[in-house]
């Protein structure tokens, strides 16, 4: 093999420190389905499938090495010449791995969490540090047990800046993965009621994300939603603390906020000159708010976080636009959903300007545990005027629609419940003309893009 390293065959090898100097020199593969040339193929195992079992796949598809479970039987036909390493537990193995690349080359870390706008947060700060940094994110949302490993080994070698997106839906999985990055700066967004279905309530929750201090480093910096009361409380010597928000309290105070068709303009308290945002919604002026103090941090100029915010590019589907039929407008905000991001989004329909109709295009909500039907309905109390239409799909998303029947016999808005998209869709083409605006929010699970997609104009679809 051209990358000189010997088979092993036969023996239990303890530690994956015989597998080390592949780091770096070798990509990481998990599935044996995509391609990927000169990789180190690392078979999971899970509930319903064991990646040990698609091997001569990953050989097919540029494996050029292996890790091997102990107690899996080795494939009669796998070729003599493929290297093996032998671990107790592959995760572990992958897991470890990606502490020891992360104490090798040692870059900076920010670790993101909140129930909403971390994916957003992590965007900002990846636009803003790469002008100063040489700078690596968490590519779309491998943000968990395995995500975050995989990160940190996909980054560059050279890597200054790291910054990690970390989601979580049970307690002590922050601790373990904030153990693995030791950051230097640890971020909470907001505390919405994402996974309340299994952290019981939002106290819980804050509690979970909390967590996310556990593997900071000493000296390392704190940064929260200082507007938010479950987390008024969090007070230490042991490290740094800083809050951002629109409460006057706050370290980074926001003021001066101000709304353009293509996005927002906003001005912290001591600094001379306000920050452009090419995206809608005072929520977004907060995460780029907590995104300022963690660059700040870290040690970047002001006038390189301003340029990064004005050239924000977020990912795909969150709160993205797209020119639809008839001259219309789409906000493809279709990501995920929770009631505090649901809410938020549609705060932000109600307030773009320039607009006869504004619909709101809103689908079930997944893990809200056992009050997942007044938390539906409660939504509601967001759907007044200047909104004009809500279109709900699914059955859960019907308890919104039927929230909003509860609160008015007649209600101000047109509402109108569809079971599935397709039955939705003519009426929703119906709507769409040059002063309407159509936002689309539900849990991912939902893929309401799919509806959006439909109502593209044909010149913007892909």
């Amino acid at each position: 093999m051209s990358i000189g390293i010997d088979i092993i065959r036969g023996q239990a090898i303890q530690s994956i420190g015989s597998a080390d100097h592949l780091i770096g020199r070798l990509a990481i593969m998990t599935d044996s389905r995509r391609p990927h040339r000169n990789s180190l193929f690392v078979p999971l195992i899970g509930d319903h499938f064991n990646g040990h079992q698609f091997i001569n796949k990953a050989i097919e598809n540029g494996a050029a090495a292996a890790l091997w479970m102990e107690r899996e039987p080795l494939p009669q036909d796998l070729p003599a010449s493929f290297p093996l390493f032998l671990v107790h537990d592959t995760l572990k193995a992958l897991q470890n791995m990606a502490k020891g690349y992360l104490n090798q080359v040692q870059p900076k870390v920010i670790a993101v969490t909140g129930s909403n706008g971390k994916t957003t947060t992590k965007d900002m700060l990846y636009s803003i540090l790469r002008g100063a940094f040489r700078t690596f994110k968490t590519q779309g949302n491998l943000n968990n047990h395995i995500g975050v490993p995989l990160t940190i080994l996909a980054m560059p070698e050279d890597t200054e800046v790291l910054v990690l997106e970390m989601g979580m839906n049970h307690f002590g999985e922050l601790t373990f993965l904030s153990q693995i990055a030791k950051p230097n700066v640890a971020l909470i967004t907001n505390i919405g009621e994402s996974h309340i279905e299994y952290l019981g309530s939002r106290a819980g929750i804050a509690k979970a994300k909390l967590e996310i201090v556990n593997g900071l480093k000493k000296h390392g910096t704190l940064i929260l939603d200082g507007d938010e009361p479950l987390l008024a409380p969090v007070q230490t010597n042991a490290f740094q603390i800083v809050r951002c928000g629109y409460g006057d309290h706050n370290n980074w105070h926001i003021e001066d906020v101000e709304e353009s068709p293509t996005g927002m303009r906003f001005s912290l308290r001591g600094q001379k000159h306000p920050f452009d945002l090419p995206v809608l919604g005072k929520h977004n002026v907060k995460n780029a708010a907590l995104s300022f103090a963690a660059a700040r941090v870290i040690g970047t100029d002001v006038d390189t976080i301003r340029h990064g915010l004005a050239h924000l590019q977020l990912t795909h589907l969150r709160f993205e636009r797209l020119n639809g039929l008839n001259g219309s407008l789409l906000i493809n905000d279709c990501y995920n959903a929770n009631p505090t991001s649901m809410k938020a989004s549609l705060e932000t329909l109600k307030n773009m300007s320039g607009f006869d109709r504004r619909v709101a295009v809103l689908g079930d909500m997944y893990e809200l545990g056992k009050n997942e039907k007044v938390m539906h309905k409660g939504v509601a109390a967001e759907l007044t005027p200047p909104l004009t239409h809500v279109v709900t799909i699914g059955d859960k998303g019907a308890w919104i629609a039927e929230g909003l029947h509860e609160q008015s016999e007649d209600p101000a808005v047109e509402v109108r419940a569809y079971k599935t998209k397709e039955e939705a869709l003519p009426y929703l083409q119906s709507l769409l003309d040059a002063k309407t605006v159509m936002l689309f929010k539900a849990s991912r699970l939902m893929a309401l893009e799919q509806l959006s997609s439909h109502l593209q104009a044909e010149e913007s679809a892909d």
